[in-house]
């Protein structure tokens, strides 16, 4: 026996419509990053392509042996063009090349700033440097009692490590804010008060940008007890 105030299950079930458009939804949750994924990577080997051919002889060209355009030929030609450039450039003719090339553009005023700009944007994204953010690590900051996660880059050299009257020798650590771990404060601390993480940088990326929501999987079970000792 049911009353007015009781629920009715068939009339609270989802119809075929409301079925139908969830599965929708769901459908481009999943297909929309894979699409667009594969769409922006067919895009710019596409451009890289249109940019790249017309510079090819038409006697090396692949079109004039397989008679088709095969997309991504460009990208080849580039990426060997570049390798090459890259080793000429590290030999001594290549270096003087390149020094007599610099000291031209530094006499054009307009071409001289443009070229440095772009210049120090490359090294500073492409430059290998000795350790670049290899090891996650624990700081006291903003004062000691908290913590603060960060990434060591580099021992600290020439006057900041002779200048710091510390115990131990300095190091060069980029504390990242958070959402945004891209921005950040460089400081420069004394090693002993460095504690290097297990965890990967990527993990500990992670764990800065979802503001601690996102904690990695331990590897040590061994970690809190060091950190701990550490503290």
């Amino acid at each position: 026996m049911t009353t007015p105030f009781d629920e009715d299950p068939v009339r609270h079930r989802p119809g075929l419509f409301a079925r139908l458009r969830s599965s929708f939804f769901t459908g481009i949750v999943v297909i929309a990053p894979v699409g667009l994924t594969i769409w922006l990577l067919w895009t710019v080997v596409g451009w890289v392509d249109s940019v790249v051919l017309p510079l090819v002889p038409h006697t090396i060209s692949p079109e004039q042996y397989i008679g088709i355009n095969l997309r991504g030929i460009g990208l080849i030609f580039f990426l060997l063009f570049t390798i090459v450039i890259g080793w000429i450039a590290k030999g001594i003719i290549g270096r003087s090349l390149i020094g007599f090339a610099e000291n031209l553009v530094n006499r054009m005023p307009v071409v001289r700033t443009i070229y440095s700009g772009i210049k120090q944007i490359s090294e500073t994204v492409f430059a290998q440097s000795e350790r670049s953010f290899e090891k996650a690590c624990l700081i006291q900051y903003p004062r000691r009692g908290i913590w603060a996660i960060g990434f060591i880059s580099t021992t600290a050299k020439g006057e900041v490590s002779a200048h710091a009257n510390t115990g131990s020798a300095l190091m060069s650590v980029f504390l990242p804010t958070t959402p945004n771990p891209t921005s950040g404060f460089l400081l420069f601390v004394p090693q002993d008060d460095v504690i290097e993480l297990d965890m990967s940088v990527e993990d500990a990326a992670k764990l800065v940008i979802s503001a601690g929501l996102v904690y990695p999987n331990p590897r040590d079970p061994s970690t809190p007890e060091q950190t701990d000792a550490a503290s």
